[in-house]
């Protein structure tokens, strides 16, 4: 064997040999492997800043995106409250602000403000009540707005000089990226445990909750 042939036959071998030790030592593939799921908070349901109402611990998280000029926030806020009375240990209320109306994104301020005063839900539902006194579409009455959280308990004064604070405006920005995010076009829109329900009506919302409770018994 010349000179050559002994060059190309040691280069075969020793090709050979690292092909064997590859397929022997490569790494064995996990079996049935788990596809990762994002929590809901990864997913952008939930955010650390988001106001919940009810047991914060609970299995069963019902997100809202809502806007407090919505007529129809306003008709489902009973609605919501007496599922959550069906499940009172196992389902949280979050709600996201989606601020499609004008002037609405000074009333997300306004219960903002509240919410650092501990009077967010007296406020939150005197804004409501009284909804169709100062949410007029194309003309909202926020002075009246203000006046209503007032009476409520809000310390007007104060929360005019919170409302000014930055994070205000990133509370709003963050919760328009996660509208962008998860297609939301309307208020309210729900998620239960980041699963949309199978329409709009109320009975499908509650049907969900009660499937997602049942699933965690």
């Amino acid at each position: 064997m010349n000179k050559r042939l002994t060059v190309v036959a040691v280069a075969v071998v020793a090709i050979v040999a690292f092909g064997l030790a590859a397929w022997l030592y490569r790494p064995a593939p996990t079996p049935n492997a788990s596809p990762v799921v994002a929590t809901i908070e990864e997913a952008g349901y939930v955010r650390p800043h988001s106001p919940v109402i009810g047991p914060t611990d609970a299995p069963v998280t019902i997100t809202e995106f809502f806007d407090p000029s919505c007529e129809a926030c306003r008709a489902f806020y009973p609605i919501i409250k007496q599922i959550m009375d069906r499940h009172p240990d196992q389902v949280r209320l979050v709600l996201r602000y989606a601020p499609f109306h004008q002037g609405s994104d000074t009333a997300v301020k306004i219960l903002e403000a509240a919410r650092l005063q501990d009077k967010f839900i007296p406020v939150l539902e005197a804004l409501l009540a009284r909804q169709p006194e100062w949410a007029v579409h194309g003309d909202p009455n926020l002075d009246l707005a203000w006046k209503i959280a007032g009476e409520a308990g809000l310390d007007v004064e104060l929360a005019r000089q919170d409302v000014m604070r930055p994070g205000m405006t990133g509370v709003l920005n963050a919760d328009m990226a996660d509208v962008e995010r998860l297609g939301v076009q309307q208020t309210p829109t729900f998620f239960v445990n980041g699963k949309a329900p199978a329409s709009t009506d109320p009975q499908a919302l509650a049907d969900l909750v009660a499937s997602e409770v049942e699933a965690t018994q």
